[in-house]
């Protein structure tokens, strides 16, 4: 399935790594960011999620929940959410139904590994409808953080 702007999200339910429920449908009335990346402790996943950290007053700002997204279980999601002093939550999708529904999965990766999250960010809006969907297919690149910041700030000036 291909996620696309305008449809409404799937919802999902994941775990944090305090081992804490998220339900998607559970945060209507915020805006949502989605950052699926392929593994934690690689150098494009730590670049990424430590630019993020970075920026979360950004993010604050704008009334958007970050969530970072990985098949790695959440045991190993919180030693590296610690390590990288992360100040937003990181779900583990270890059955890979979440990537697999949002369309943001390698059949087969590096190393002949199999169900890997592609480097993907979705921006859910406050009535849970997708408003950026961007999936990269090369997962040493980033994602578009401009137009992720651009997407936020139109959706905070319609709600202001």
């Amino acid at each position: 399935m291909k996620i696309e702007n305008g449809q409404q999200a799937p919802d999902f339910l994941m775990y944090d790594t305090d081992k804490q429920p998220v339900r998607l449908s559970a945060l209507k009335g915020e805006n949502v960011l989605l950052l699926f990346f392929p593994f934690a402790f690689t150098s494009t996943c730590t670049a990424e999620l430590c630019a993020t950290r970075d920026d979360i007053a950004f993010y604050n700002n704008m009334n958007a929940k970050v969530f970072g997204i990985s098949v790695d279980a959440p045991y190993s999601l919180k030693v590296f959410r610690e390590e990288q002093k992360l100040n937003f939550p990181l779900l583990s999708d270890f059955n890979k139904t979440v990537s697999e529904t949002y369309g943001c999965i390698y059949d087969r990766w590096g190393m002949e590994l199999k169900g890997v999250s592609k480097r993907s960010a979705f921006i859910i809006d406050k009535e849970g409808i997708v408003r950026y969907a961007e999936i990269l297919e090369n997962a040493g690149e980033l994602p578009n953080f401009e137009a992720i910041r651009s997407t936020l700030e139109q959706l905070n000036a319609q709600h202001v």
